[in-house]
């Protein structure tokens, strides 16, 4: 593709970028992302699935996803089977609840088909207008904090310790160090205005993983290069024979709450943190985003994986420039790239993308700096938003906690016309989740 055309479809200049821009921080928010590829087989694998068919289709989905995102929502966001809904699929619905994978993965895709239908009506792009300004600069800084706990975690510098709930690992060990190198390296990069910092990063950390044991190469097999693993294990393998019970309907109900709200969060705050919120403080191109969410998740149960969403990682490329969806497409290619060398990228290790993680959680926090903390009723919800996300490691109970706080403050006060008609709909939503808790 030549760079005249790119600039086209794209519209590279308007947003202010470039073509070997674009490319970088697509490759970054691959290189973020690139985990999910050898962490949902061993999580899906669990309820009984093919490991190496779940691979393929989670390979395939995102795919799929990230080509709707870049080409029709012109946004550098990348989609792929989320972290956490994946868990609730595996250990909840499966291994407590009882029920087949086959049903699950049937819950899946109607949570996918319901959500083309709220698209295609607009509402869920009204959900997405209908959070107040500050709380949607709250909540980049909560994904900040978020994803920065999801890398110490990963890399062992955060561990869990039950008198205190979390606590320091050992430093001085392998992983952290490893984290620990490869986020020194990249503050210097950055701060020497070095383009593809994490990027350089993250490959430093992971060569310096080798002699350290961290970087485990023995699952790095040539045997297995540029062949596809089948998908006909899990192909349509949908069972309908659950529709109509109550346990399906709070399944059902979980999936659509919690992926809502994370893709939901992830849009506003990845956006906030890029500054490209429009003048009224919306997403642009929300509804073509929220389509390829819905659409990836359709297509994602049909193919054999839980359900699809736009990552928060997707906040990696942002922070390495990227503003559009070549940034999209770039990612795309990597995830089409990996399907036929699969070994080389899952060679990775979680300590080395932890640097990323860490330093995207930081430029994520910017937009507390607009934030009013004078007026205690814009104050304290933004609050809430920012720590629940880390403390209940879910970007949804963040919202959830801040946009009800919101409304309650603002009736209280008398400053009701404040409140968006649409915010009474979902802090009701909130409160019948928690009945069914």
């Amino acid at each position: 593709m030549s760079k005249g055309f790119l600039e086209r479809m794209f519209k590279l200049s308007e947003h202010g970028t470039t073509v070997s821009t674009e490319v970088t921080a697509g490759l970054t928010t691959f290189m973020t992302m690139a985990y999910i590829l050898a962490v949902n087989p061993a999580i899906l694998g669990a309820a009984g699935m093919d490991p190496a068919a779940v691979f393929t289709a989670s390979a395939v989905s995102a795919v799929v996803g990230t080509l709707i995102m870049a080409i029709f929502a012109n946004l550098p966001f990348a989609l792929a089977p989320g972290m956490g809904l994946n868990a609730f699929f595996a250990y909840t619905v499966v291994l407590t609840m009882g029920y087949s994978w086959q049903t699950a993965l049937t819950a899946v895709f109607l949570e996918g088909v319901i959500f083309i239908i709220l698209t295609g009506t607009n509402i869920r792009e009204a959900i997405v207008n209908s959070i107040p300004v500050n709380l949607k600069r709250a909540i980049s800084a909560g994904i900040g904090f978020f994803i920065a706990l999801i890398g110490f975690k990963s890399a062992g510098i955060v561990v869990p310790y039950e008198p205190t709930l979390v606590t320091v690992g050992n430093i001085a060990s392998a992983g952290p160090m490893v984290c620990i190198i490869g986020l020194i390296i990249i503050g210097v990069l950055f701060s020497k205005k070095v383009k593809g910092a994490l990027l350089i990063g993250m490959l430093v950390a992971t060569v310096v993983g080798i002699p350290l044991g961290v970087t485990d190469l023995s699952t790095f097999s040539t045997d297995h290069l540029f062949s596809i693993p089948s998908l006909s294990p899990l192909f349509m393998q949908l069972d309908f024979s659950n529709v109509f019970s109550l346990d399906m309907l709070i399944i059902l109900f979980t999936f659509l709450f919690v992926d809502m709200f994370d893709t939901v969060g992830t849009l506003i705050g990845v956006t906030a943190k890029a500054n490209m919120l429009d003048e009224r403080g919306r997403v642009p191109n929300a509804k073509q985003a929220l389509f390829a969410d819905a659409i990836a998740t359709t297509a994602g149960a049909c193919l054999g994986t839980s359900t699809v969403t736009t990552f928060v990682e997707s906040a990696a490329g942002v922070a390495e420039g990227g503003r559009t969806g070549l940034t999209a497409l770039t990612t795309a290619g990597m995830f089409a790239l990996a399907l036929l060398v699969a070994p080389i990228f899952l060679v990775i290790p979680a300590q080395a993308t932890a640097p990323a993680l860490i330093t995207v959680g930081m430029f994520m926090m910017s937009p507390i700096r607009e934030i009013d903390l004078d007026d205690y009723t814009e104050a304290i919800p933004a609050f809430l938003c920012i720590v629940m996300m880390p403390y209940t490691f879910s970007i949804a109970e963040g919202i959830i906690f801040g946009l009800t706080s919101y409304v309650v403050l603002k009736l209280l006060t008398g400053r009701r016309s404040e409140i968006p008609n649409l915010a009474y709909i979902l802090v009701g939503l909130f409160v019948l989740k928690f009945m069914m808790h």
